[in-house]
């Protein structure tokens, strides 16, 4: 697919748009804190035939093909300033309709578009989600910078990020593991979700325990349903995708 850089209030942003369906919801992928347009695959074309769906991916700031971050430094709220963006980059792509998938990071930053911009999303699937910071999480990103010091994972994600890796990983990693993120919560938020909810989590996810879809699904407005995957890591889409497919498209079709 064809990509192209966007202006958002100054931000330069690479983004990927296929708009085959006409009069039919876009769906907006929102990708985690390590991830990329690229890191998607196909997963979201995939998705686009089934459900019979527009599509939209961009890189956040900082990642993938996207201008690069001012300083790794990032205040506590960086999700909602996020969904702040996205919401910009809805009103520039003239998206009304927006059906927004996101996965970890992304599907926090999913979470609280649809609470503060309720018009213009449709419904919302989120996939391990975080609404607050467990020893789990914690565990999970100091697992990650050990890799990143001992491992070539640098050079992996250089592939996907260029010059960008060490900025990005460390506004990551040095942001959860801060003791004033200890205290980040969205809860409060939640309430004012109205859209539909699918939250998709694996339950062995090694980033955070089911508190997070429970906590989440018992606090929104609106109707939701989810889907724990026994066996099942902190990327249902790579590790499961036939199921997480199906599932999205079957929730996509009764809320579109």
């Amino acid at each position: 697919m064809k990509g192209r850089i966007i202006d958002v209030k100054g931000k330069k942003l690479y983004i990927e748009h296929h708009n085959p369906f006409e009069g039919r919801p876009t769906i907006v992928f929102l990708h985690d804190s390590l991830g990329s347009v690229q890191l998607w695959r196909d997963f979201p074309s995939k998705l686009s035939e089934a459900a019979q769906c527009n599509i939209l991916t961009y890189d956040r700031l900082g990642y993938g093909k996207s201008g690069p971050m001012l300083t790794h430094e990032r205040p506590v709220n960086y999700m909602e300033l996020e969904a702040d963006l996205l919401n910009n980059v809805l009103a520039e792509m003239n998206i009304d309709n927006a059906i927004l998938f996101g996965h970890s990071d992304g599907g926090t930053i999913v979470l609280i578009t649809a609470a503060k911009y309720p018009e213009r999303v449709k419904a919302i699937i989120c996939e391990a989600g975080h609404i607050f910071v467990e020893d789990v999480t914690l565990k999970g990103v100091y697992d990650a910078w050990e890799a990143y010091k001992t491992t070539n994972l640098a050079e992996r994600l250089q592939k996907y990020h260029g010059d960008k890796v060490e900025m990005l990983f460390r506004a990551w990693t040095e942001t959860w593991t801060r003791e004033d993120y200890r205290s980040w919560n969205i809860e409060y938020l939640l309430k004012d979700i109205t859209a539909p909810l699918l939250f998709i989590q694996g339950e062995a996810d090694e980033y955070g325990t089911l508190d997070q879809l429970e906590k989440t699904i018992t606090q929104v407005s609106g109707i939701t349903e989810k889907y724990i995957i026994p066996g099942i890591g902190h990327t249902p889409h790579k590790e499961v995708p036939e199921l997480v497919l199906e599932k999205a498209t079957a929730f996509i079709s009764k809320n579109s």
